[in-house]
């Protein structure tokens, strides 16, 4: 089998913990990578093209990740989708069969994955063609404090990043990226033979592999682990606040595997026509 290219990105910043990991993972499993991720964090980017120029173009510049110095790396001035772009139009080597995003700091679960970068960054390359896989680590489950949490974070930070980190204050360092980089690895070479264009969503719990509990396919909880509330309104300000989300206790879906030990893996899909509507054009 031909040697295939994997794009590594993330919503974390170049310099996020998980994204070494998970380039590690590629890397060791044969594949022959390139990473490409945000210079600073972008969470709840969803699937936005966004970047940052100078003189027309999009600033890139060379990165560095330790322990893989024959892995090219760049840190980007742009949302992971514009990213994931980019990587399909040739901008960092040959353009990627593959395109891996993550390790998250924090689930990204449930159907408030409408508003991950980690995730964006995948849906946006199967919708050119590419299949990707979306992996994060679930720092939250299975305890939380489900007092509302102060938060400065905007509208979609509700899935992970800001609002997880007002929820947790533990050292990135001492987290078990490398459960969800192994199993992130044991999923990759299926992909690379299903269909063009497939989407898994990977969620792990953050322990040792071997209390992992097991691998379930799992439906979406309603919304997230974390929600957004209205904490104040004045006169030219809002404050917002982050609170647990009761999503995770319905059965069968994500959350609820998750708060029950096990990684969890969901095939979601790009934005798509809805047939079963019908739509009236008479409108005379």
């Amino acid at each position: 089998m031909d040697i295939k290219r994997v794009l590594v990105t993330n919503d974390d910043g170049v310099s996020a913990p998980g994204i070494r990991w998970l380039a590690k993972a590629a890397h060791e499993s044969g594949f022959d990578v390139v990473v490409a991720a945000p210079q600073r964090e972008a969470s709840g980017m969803s699937a936005a093209l966004s970047a940052v120029t100078e003189e027309g173009g999009i600033v890139v510049a060379d990165a560095a990740l330790c322990g893989l110095d024959d892995v090219p790396a760049y840190g980007v001035a742009a949302s992971p989708g514009y990213i994931a772009v980019l990587a399909g139009l040739g901008a960092f080597g040959p353009a990627p069969d593959l395109v891996l995003s993550g390790i998250n700091r924090g689930a990204n679960a449930g159907r408030a994955i409408l508003h991950s970068g980690t995730v964006g960054a995948a849906l946006t390359a199967a919708n050119n063609g590419i299949s990707a896989l979306a992996v994060s680590l679930d720092v939250l489950s299975p305890a939380t404090d489900s007092s509302a949490t102060d938060s400065s974070a905007t509208g979609s930070s509700a899935t992970g990043g800001a609002a997880i980190a007002e929820l947790d204050s533990v050292d990135d360092e001492t987290r078990h990226w490398e459960t969800a980089a192994e199993l992130a690895g044991r999923l990759l070479h299926w992909l690379v033979e299903a269909p063009a264009g497939t989407v898994l969503n990977l969620n792990v719990p953050d322990r040792p592999v071997e209390e992992v509990a097991g691998l379930r396919r799992a439906t979406l909880a309603p919304f997230g682990q974390v929600q957004m509330a209205l904490a104040e309104a004045g006169e030219g300000y809002v404050r917002t606040a982050i609170r647990e989300h009761s999503a995770r206790h319905v059965p069968g879906t994500d959350l609820a595997w998750l708060a029950q030990g096990y990684a969890v893996v969901s095939a979601i899909r790009p934005p798509n026509l809805d047939s079963q509507v019908e739509v009236p054009v008479d409108l005379s």
